[in-house]
Formats: structure tokens, sequence, C-alpha cells
């Protein structure tokens, strides 16, 4: 495995991630040591391509063209924001996008809604942290040397982040996911039990260079990494909505700014995985089979989500959506 600075080195000014400082990982060492030790040698492994590492808790191959929410079984309400979003019974329903086939050109919708939003709740605040809660839906994802049973893990992220880096972050492990009942059957004999929901400790944050994104078009498509396509500056948009509490002014100049890259779709009003309303927008890489999928909020223009799905064989891959992302003057 390369390390992460010869990595970057032969990425180059092509990396999207090259000015952005890592916070610490959502999984521990441990917790990493341990799944890895409940499978079988790596020598009775193949290796498959990144685009087939994908997993649903439900049968999404039919559902093309689809996002995703999470239901208990045979109830229709959503999974709440914050809740375990991961516990038994829990599947993925198909929501099919407004504008499926021959979906329109993104950029005058982008511009219209930029010209239209409100403020956020978090513009009318301040304090010292910078607070951000995530949940990622595969990451990792684990086969078995088979390639017949499957498990997605699912992890939670809750950040408190000063102008100068420092603060604290808590991550959660949730229950994992599984595709099938086979594959749920054959996991929960191989993973250690009772890890799924525990307690997290803080972790402290060091020291970073913290620079707040700019409300300045030429500034703010250098940052979005404009100059190498819809697929980095999809990449850029999640990780800035991430780290930053966005305001108004720069909500509506990314809006604008991801309005004028070609091969941008409008997918109209979709659902996220949690059961937010919101607008998507999406961008086929066909060289590497990819799609990336970004939800705004209709009336904030902030992003509730973001998505990395394969084209083939099966719509899902990694999810994650921002449940929370405000100012505040303390942490827990």
């Amino acid at each position: 495995m390369f390390p992460v600075a010869r990595t970057r080195t032969l990425i180059g000014p092509a990396d999207p991630a090259r000015s952005v400082t890592v916070a610490p990982p959502s999984v521990a060492a441990r917790e990493l040591i341990d799944r890895a030790g409940v499978v079988e040698p790596a020598a009775h492994r193949r290796a498959r391509p990144t685009r087939r590492l994908v997993l649903t808790a439900g049968t999404l191959a039919a559902a093309a063209g689809a996002v995703a929410v999470l239901r208990p079984s045979g109830e229709s309400t959503p999974d709440a924001p914050g809740g375990p979003g991961g516990a038994a019974g829990l599947v993925l329903v198909p929501v099919a996008y407004q504008f499926d086939a021959d979906p329109p050109a993104a950029g005058p919708r982008l511009r219209a809604l930029a010209n239209k939003i409100k403020d956020a709740g978090y513009d009318h605040r301040s304090g010292r942290y910078m607070f951000h809660h995530t949940k990622v839906w595969g990451d990792p994802v684990m086969s078995s040397p088979d390639d017949r049973h499957h498990v997605a893990f699912v992890g939670e992220t809750k950040v408190w982040q000063a102008a100068d880096g420092t603060g604290s972050q808590a991550n959660s492990q949730l229950e994992p996911q599984y595709p099938d009942e086979e594959s749920r059957a054959y996991w929960q004999r191989k993973l250690p039990q009772g890890r799924g929901g525990d307690d997290p400790s803080l972790i402290p944050l060091p020291p970073m260079e913290l620079s707040p994104p700019p409300a300045d078009p030429a500034r703010l498509r250098k940052l979005l990494k404009i100059e190498y396509g819809p697929g980095a500056a999809s990449k850029a948009v999640s990780t800035l909505y991430a780290r930053y509490v966005i305001p108004r002014p720069v909500r509506a100049q990314i809006l604008r700014v991801l309005a004028d890259l070609p091969g941008l779709r409008w997918r109209g009003q979709v659902t996220d995985r949690v059961g937010r309303a919101g607008v998507a927008v999406t961008y086929d890489d066909r060289e590497h089979g990819v799609q990336f999928l970004l939800i705004f909020d209709e009336g904030t223009g902030g992003l509730l989500a973001h998505e990395m799905l394969t084209l083939a064989p099966v719509r899902l891959s990694a999810y994650q959506v921002i449940l929370d992302s405000s100012w505040t003057d303390h942490v827990g």
C-alpha cells in the first residue's frame, strides 16, 4: 500500500483532496484489525475493481436512476435523522428521480436556485466551534472470498472544530447493513458482536490551517477543482460542506459555479436517505463507470447528501448525509 504522501505526489494537482488536512479516521485501528481478522487469509480472496465495492440493504439492481431512503420493514416512515439507520429490519426502498430518462441540463435550474435561496438557521448564529454531524453508509464494504456475501459498515461522526483547527471529534460505528438474509447470517457469524452504537469517545483535533471558502467566483472555482471536471467538483463540494459552515452568499456562488460545468444533469425532486426532500444533480463519469450525485436543500441551497454510485451492475455505493451543520460554543 502506498503511503498518503506518495499517492498524492503521483496524482499531483488532479487530487481533489490535495489541500485538505485529513481528520482522524472514522474507524479506529483496533476496529479495522478486528474486522480483518474475521475474514479468510488474503491469499484466498479475489481482487475486485473498486466499482464492484457496492452493497445495498435491499435489491436495487432493477432500480436504475434511483436514490434511496431507509424504512423499517412494513412501515412507510423514513428513518429519522440521527436514528439507528442500520438496525435489523431496515431495508432500502428506491425512490425514482423526478427526471430519470433524458434529464435536462442542470445549469439553468442551479442558477435559478441560487437566485432564490433563503437564510439557513445557522446564518443567524455564532459560536467558537463549527459543528458537523455526518453519517456514511458503505465505508467500508467487505465481501466473502466467494463474493456471495457482503456487508457494508455504517459510521456516524460529530465534529466540533474552532477556526484554528482545534476541537474534538466523536465517531460511532452503527449496525452494518446487508443485501440479503444470507449475507446477514454469514457475517453475523463472522463479525464481532455488540459494537454497533457503542458510546463514542471524544478525540482531540490538532491545530491546522482552516481558510473559510470564499464567495469570489474565481477563487471558489479554483477551490472546487473545476478544471478537473464535474466529478472532482462534486467531491470538493462535499468536502467543503462537511468541513465548514457555509454562509448564504457562498452557498449561492457554489451553485452558480456548478451551473457552468458541462455534463451536470438536473434530476429534480428526490428524497435523501434520512427522508429529507431536496433537489438533485448528477454527473455520469462514463470513463470510470461512476455517477456522482449531489442533493441540495431547495430552501437554503445547502448540501444535504453526496453519493458516488456505480453505473453497473448495482446502482449504490458510498453515501454521505450531512445531518447538521451549525455554530456552537460547546463540545458534546
